[in-house]
């Protein structure tokens, strides 16, 4: 008896009234942001806003400056808005970016015409590192789609911890996926930028769509080839028109005694990061007049004989290469003239390859690097380390 009264009060207990509140499932926030004046920070004369769309829309006149989107703090989820080209430029959103406009990341499209989905420049993704856009340093991260030269694009980036999806007018799959995000800022402003019309912006905060947080695959990282630790030198002023004097040997000897670091320079370690690159953007600024830049570069190639390996290095903007103290080889990777090396004058590990004779022992390998455009640094890859120590 007692047995039957437990079971029937047990079966009562597991039914709900008809009319019981079920637990919401909540979905993510969304922020409709309205393309008004008071809902965005410019400067005079720099924007006009129409109606039309939902919420209005967004005309930039002229630049250089972002239109930066006034109290809102984003760190992770999802960003979607309208794009009308409306002619050349690099109509874009910055996220992520801290209160000096200085770091942060930057998301944008190349319009310059009509493209196909095969031209691989239309869309970039580059952060923001102490004022610079690092485009120059990050060819890995550019890719095309089917854009629209009249009427409007949709864009859509889902951003979660250090990964980021970017969909451009498709919707069913990322035109570009970015698996480490490369600014030091982990949450920070919102910014448009581009002599172009947006509309239709929304924010899904926390709306990461499953994307993981963590920094996804890098397929070089475990890559023993590259030479990742270097000595660096303070920066110095060099001015157009000069070069480091190599001190060249020839017939009659030395045109000169070379201009090379001695005992009184001094040295920090640095290492490769992001993609195997040295940047040294993230360590050293321009200040205001420094138009050209140079510093020294060494590390230590231990060879268990006389050999010759073929080095591979990308560099932005200009290097001189020396192997214990006898000068190898100098270039130039100027963007836009005949001296750019491919890709575009980017910088990566397809710009150069040297010979580099090598001794038995320990071998130095000192390398000068010069900058005046955008994203400054190099990368460097042996073709086979048998018999090779490199520095740790």
């Amino acid at each position: 008896m007692y047995r039957i009264l437990f079971l029937l009060l047990f079966l009562l207990a597991q039914i709900r009234p008809a009319n019981a509140q079920k637990t919401p499932v909540r979905k993510p926030q969304e922020l409709h942001i309205p393309m008004t004046a008071e809902r965005w920070s410019y400067a005079p004369g720099q924007v006009e806003f129409l109606a039309g769309k939902e919420a209005g829309i967004m005309k930039i006149i002229k630049g250089p400056k972002s239109i930066v989107l006034k109290d809102v703090t984003f760190s992770n989820g999802t960003i979607e808005y309208d794009v009308e080209l409306t002619g050349p430029g690099f109509p874009g959103i910055n996220f992520r970016m801290d209160a000096e406009q200085q770091n942060g990341e930057n998301f944008y499209i190349r319009s310059f015409g009509k493209v196909t989905p095969d031209v691989r420049t239309t869309l970039q993704y580059a952060p923001i590192v102490k004022g610079m856009s690092m485009w120059d340093l990050t060819d890995e991260y550019q890719t095309g789609a089917t854009i629209a030269e009249t009427g409007w694009n949709h864009v859509k980036l889902v951003i979660s911890g250090r990964q980021m999806k970017a969909y451009v007018n498709d919707m069913s799959k990322p035109a570009l996926i970015v698996p480490e995000l490369e600014s030091p800022e982990g949450s920070g402003a919102i910014s448009l930028s581009g002599s172009v019309n947006y509309a239709n912006f929304i924010i899904k905060p926390d709306g990461t769509e499953g994307l993981n947080p963590e920094a996804g695959y890098n397929i070089v990282a475990h890559d023993t080839r590259y030479l990742r630790n270097w000595l660096v030198s303070e920066p110095f002023l060099l001015p157009f028109g000069k070069e480091p004097v190599i001190g060249v040997q020839s017939t009659y000897g030395k045109t000169g005694r070379a201009e090379l670091p001695d005992s009184t320079t001094r040295w920090s370690p640095i290492s490769a990061k992001n993609r195997n690159m040295v940047n040294l953007s993230r360590r050293f600024a321009h200040k205001d007049g420094e138009v050209r830049l140079m510093a020294w570069l060494k590390t230590t190639i231990q060879s268990s004989k006389a050999q010759e390996r073929l080095l591979n290095l990308g560099f932005s903007d200009e290097v001189w290469v020396f192997v214990n103290g006898q000068f190898l080889y100098a270039d130039k990777n100027y963007f836009g003239t005949p001296q750019q090396k491919f890709p575009a004058g980017r910088c990566t590990i397809d710009n150069t390859s040297i010979k580099l004779p090598l001794k038995e022992g320990n071998n130095e390998i000192l390398i000068g690097l010069a900058n005046y455009f955008y994203g400054w640094g190099i990368v460097a890859r042996l073709d086979d380390t048998v018999g090779i120590q490199t520095m740790k």
